[in-house]
């Protein structure tokens, strides 16, 4: 038989391994972590799945939900959303029941806020008219984006003589007072729902949002992901609603965030003047116009109301404010 070699002596390896490079290198490596370079059950190099690449959305999200003064203002426009579709949850009086013997009487048990010129419970009503006030301002944001960001995305993406008209068109929109075209418009108007001020406020709204959707979609269309979506043929209206659309509306989302705000106080103001809502309808605005002349005697009448409009504009401005911050890149 053939005589066996004998067993050559393995070389001693110390606690740090050396792993070859491929390169005529080494790389040191620690005992605990000279493991197999296998991939892995992912089918990637062992290093694990892959994090997905964050968003606009995502990051706005994300930084939204560290913000205090987000959490804060959403909670407060949660809480009147609540009570303004449901407000006999903390309300379950009549806000049309009235007793004149109790005419500016102070807070007694079972009504806090008092009784008004008319003998109305004050706390009842001031519940009662944050429906009408919540429902101008969300009907009116919602129809001053969709009408002004249509018009702005097609004067803004095809340019030309449909961009000079509508942009002259703003023009004349933009010289008209609000406060005295909502005289002038609403005085002929007899309804007593919340659909002509809505209608009014659309009218001489949705120029703003317009200019903001133009100026975003001149400056999206310029991209080079628009440029090559166009190269390949792609139709206008999937660039429009697939390419530019994502990427021009966070202004848009801003604006009409804080103009909800705004188009609150838009309504009280004029219900206030006698031409927005009308009674028997029950807002803010008409309560702080028939507390008006006794704001001596009965001021309780006055603050509360006021004090809730006053609280529900400031909750969504704060927001939008938030909202603004968090979608804006460069205060990143």
């Amino acid at each position: 038989m053939p005589e066996q070699p004998p067993p050559q002596p393995q070389p001693y390896e110390p606690e740090g391994a050396v792993a070859g490079t491929g390169m005529g290198g080494g790389m040191d490596l620690a005992a605990s972590e000279a493991t197999t370079l296998a991939p892995g059950p992912d089918g990637g190099d062992g290093a694990g799945p892959q994090e997905r690449p964050r968003s606009l959305w995502s990051d706005a999200w994300r930084d939204l939900r560290r913000n205090p003064v987000f959490l804060l203002s959403a909670l407060v426009i949660c809480f009147l959303v609540v009570i303004a579709i449901r407000p006999s949850l903390i309300a379950p009086g009549n806000p049309l029941s009235c007793d004149l013997a109790r005419a500016q009487d102070g807070s007694s048990p079972g009504h806090p806020f008092g009784f008004d010129g008319q003998g109305c419970d004050v706390y009842t009503r001031t519940v009662h008219g944050a429906r009408a006030s919540v429902t101008v301002g969300v009907c009116a944001t919602l129809g001053v984006a969709v009408l002004g960001s249509v018009l702005g995305a097609l004067g803004g993406y095809f340019g030309g003589a449909w961009d000079a008209v509508l942009s002259r068109v703003t023009d004349i929109f933009f010289a008209i007072p609000v406060v005295l075209g909502g005289l002038v418009l609403l005085s002929v108007v007899t309804s007593n729902t919340v659909w002509p001020v809505v209608g009014f406020i659309v009218l001489l709204g949705w120029p703003q949002i317009y200019r903001i959707a133009r100026g975003s979609v001149i400056t999206a269309r310029q991209h080079d992901y628009v440029q090559a979506a166009r190269a390949l043929g792609a139709p206008d209206s999937r660039i429009l609603l697939r390419h530019i659309a994502p990427n021009a509306v966070a202004p848009v989302i801003v604006v009409a965030t804080i103009a909800l705000g705004t188009y609150i106080a838009l309504e009280a103001t004029l219900s206030y003047l006698g031409v927005g809502l009308k009674p028997p309808s029950v807002s803010w605005g008409i309560q702080i116009s028939a507390a008006s002349p006794y704001v001596r005697n009965a001021p309780h009448a006055l603050l509360w109301p006021a004090g809730a409009l006053a609280v529900t504009v400031l909750a969504f401005i704060m927001l939008g404010d938030a909202v603004r911050d968090a979608l804006d890149p460069k205060l990143r």
